[in-house]
C-alpha cells in the first residue's frame, strides 16, 4: 500500500481523457445557478512538475498532454482543456511555448479553477506524502476543505451535500486489486444516501480483467450510465502495461453523449500509439 504516487504518471493519456470529461461535466453543472459540491475521493498532491525526476523517470506525458497543442486544434472539448491548463501554469508561473505544459494540474485543480463562488470542494488523500501537498496547495482557498482520509470510507459521510448537488469523481490507484470491489461499494453506498448524485469513476484498462467485473458491478446500480473509454497501447513484451483508460458516468449530463462522441475519435488520433487503437462509447438504457 502507499507504493503509487501520481507524479509518475501525471499528464498522460489516462489524465487526458479524465480530466476533459470532468471538465465538460463541471460546465455543465454550471448551466444552473444553485451551487454544487465536487468530492475527489482520490486526489493526490493537486499539482505536478512534468519536470521532476519522477515524470521525467516514466516520461509517460510524452505519450498523452504533450501530443496536443491548441495551435492545431478544433473540437470544443480539447480546446476548453488546453485553455484552462494554460491558464493554470501562467498562474503558477510557468509559460506554455508551442503546446508544451511545464506543469500538470491534478483533478482537484482543475475542479477547484471550475468553481464558481458558491460551489465547494471536498478532497481526499492518504497517502503520506502527497496528503501534506494536497493540503499546502489549498491552505488559502476557504471553498476547498481537504481531509487526509481514505476517501472510499469517508465518502458516504458527506453525502448527499447540502446542496443536493455534486461531482464525485473517484479514481483510485487501482494498486491492489480490491480496489475494484472498493469502488462498487462505495458507490453503492454513495447512491443510497445520494441517488441524484453525478458519479465519475475512472479506471485503468489492463491486460488482467478485474476492471471489467467492475464495471459489471457498477451496471447493475443504475441503467442511467455512459463509460467513455480509448485503448490506445498494446501490451508489452511481458503482458503488462496500462493500456487505455476509461470513464463510467451514474447520471451523466445529458450533452456528455454528444460531447464525447465528437470528442474521442479526435483525441485517438492524438493519442494511438499502436494501429489497431480504439475507443468506445457505451450507454445504459435510460440514455439510450
Amino acid at each position: 500500500m502507499f507504493a503509487y504516487r501520481h507524479a509518475f504518471h501525471a499528464g498522460n493519456h489516462a489524465d487526458v481523457l479524465k480530466h476533459i470529461v470532468l471538465q465538460q461535466v463541471m460546465q455543465y453543472m454550471m448551466q444552473k445557478d444553485k451551487p454544487y459540491w465536487v468530492i475527489d475521493t482520490h486526489a493526490g498532491a493537486g499539482i505536478y512538475s512534468l519536470a521532476s525526476k519522477e515524470a521525467q523517470t516514466k516520461g509517460e506525458y510524452l505519450q498523452g498532454i504533450a501530443r496536443l497543442s491548441l495551435q492545431d486544434e478544433t473540437d470544443p472539448a480539447i480546446v476548453a482543456y488546453l485553455e484552462l491548463l494554460t491558464r493554470i501554469n501562467k498562474d503558477h508561473g510557468y509559460a506554455c511555448l508551442d503546446g508544451q505544459y511545464p506543469m500538470y494540474p491534478g483533478s482537484p485543480l482543475i475542479a477547484e479553477y471550475l468553481l464558481r463562488a458558491d460551489d465547494r470542494l471536498r478532497a481526499f488523500e492518504l497517502h503520506p506524502s502527497d496528503a501534506p501537498l494536497l493540503e499546502d496547495l489549498f491552505h488559502k482557498h476557504k471553498q476547498v476543505k481537504v481531509f487526509a482520509e481514505d476517501g472510499f470510507h469517508a465518502l458516504k459521510a458527506l453525502l448527499p451535500p447540502p446542496t443536493k448537488r455534486a461531482v464525485i469523481l473517484m479514481d483510485p490507484p487501482y494498486e491492489i486489486k480490491t480496489d475494484y470491489d472498493k469502488v462498487v461499494q462505495a458507490v453503492r453506498e454513495g447512491m443510497q444516501r445520494f441517488a441524484e448524485g453525478v458519479y465519475l469513476i475512472w479506471y485503468p484498462i489492463l491486460p488482467r480483467a478485474d476492471y471489467r467485473r467492475m464495471l459489471d458491478g457498477l451496471k447493475k446500480l443504475s441503467d442511467k450510465t455512459l463509460n467513455v473509454s480509448m485503448q490506445v497501447q498494446a501490451p508489452n513484451a511481458d503482458g503488462f502495461g496500462l493500456l487505455g483508460s476509461g470513464v463510467f458516468m451514474i447520471n451523466p449530463p445529458w450533452t456528455m453523449t454528444a460531447t464525447m462522441t465528437h470528442t474521442l475519435p479526435r483525441l485517438l488520433e492524438k493519442l494511438a500509439q499502436t494501429p489497431d487503437a480504439s475507443y468506445s462509447l457505451e450507454q445504459g438504457a435510460a440514455l439510450a
